[in-house]
């Protein structure tokens, strides 16, 4: 790769959180890059150039999954850091509390089966020219595993319709085809969307776990793309 940069990681860590390592581990991979934890009670990132919020169940998902996680001191740096720029991924929980957060909109409510869903799932990427997917094309699908409860995404109908003109949709459940048909949808998200990013497109979220499938020994490395991404 031409043009690779080296990435200063920071891993947010919220009571809960049970996928930081796998994020870290993750985010190591990506060329010359450093990973530091970021304890919720914190007030300040530090020198990163990237937020990972990871998943996991913040907060034990009391009273709804991000909403409380939302109040952590961390938070209110990581919304300024956004807000001057910076880059933020949000994976499962992670999107939950960006959206919970305001720094995302919509809302994740409970997957359409009312069941907790474990499985591999296919996305389409949408966009290829984000600092979080600048290492796939747009139209490239991938395959991630996702494992929620909620992750049903809704946004009322001109929100969703800014979602869609903007080009604010980064992925969407497809199947092996490319195509987001209906059986492909494992949680009855609007328009198929598994993840959005914010209008700057420095903010994005989704619900598939890239930190689950980078590695060959877990069978699956489509999502180290999204790390190495941060790098070029």
């Amino acid at each position: 790769m031409t043009g690779v940069k080296q990435v200063r990681f920071g891993v947010v860590v919220f009571p809960g959180s049970n996928c930081d390592r796998d994020t870290i581990r993750s985010a190591s991979q990506a060329s010359g890059a450093t990973v530091r934890r970021i304890w919720h009670k914190e007030t300040s990132l530090g020198d990163v150039d990237v937020v990972l919020l990871p998943g996991g169940f913040s907060y034990g998902d009391y009273l709804r999954c991000g909403a409380i996680a939302r109040f952590s001191p961390v938070m209110r740096a990581v919304t300024e850091f956004a807000e001057r720029g910076g880059v933020v991924l949000g994976i499962c929980n992670g999107f939950q509390i960006l959206v919970e957060s305001g720094l995302l909109p919509g809302a994740l409510l409970p997957n359409v089966s009312r069941k907790f869903i474990c499985k591999d799932v296919r996305l389409r990427v949408e966009r290829g020219d984000l600092p979080h997917t600048r290492a796939v094309k747009a139209g490239t699908t991938l395959k991630m595993p996702i494992a929620h409860g909620d992750g049903n995404y809704f946004a009322d109908a001109a929100t969703l319709d800014r979602l869609e003109k903007n080009g604010q949709v980064v992925v969407r459940y497809c199947d092996e085809n490319g195509e987001p048909t209906p059986e492909s949808n494992p949680n009855g998200s609007l328009n198929n969307i598994a993840g959005i990013c914010n209008e700057k497109g420095n903010v994005f979220g989704l619900m598939p776990h890239p930190d689950r499938c980078s590695e060959a020994v877990l069978g699956n490395t489509d999502g180290l793309a999204v790390f190495k991404s941060f790098a070029l």
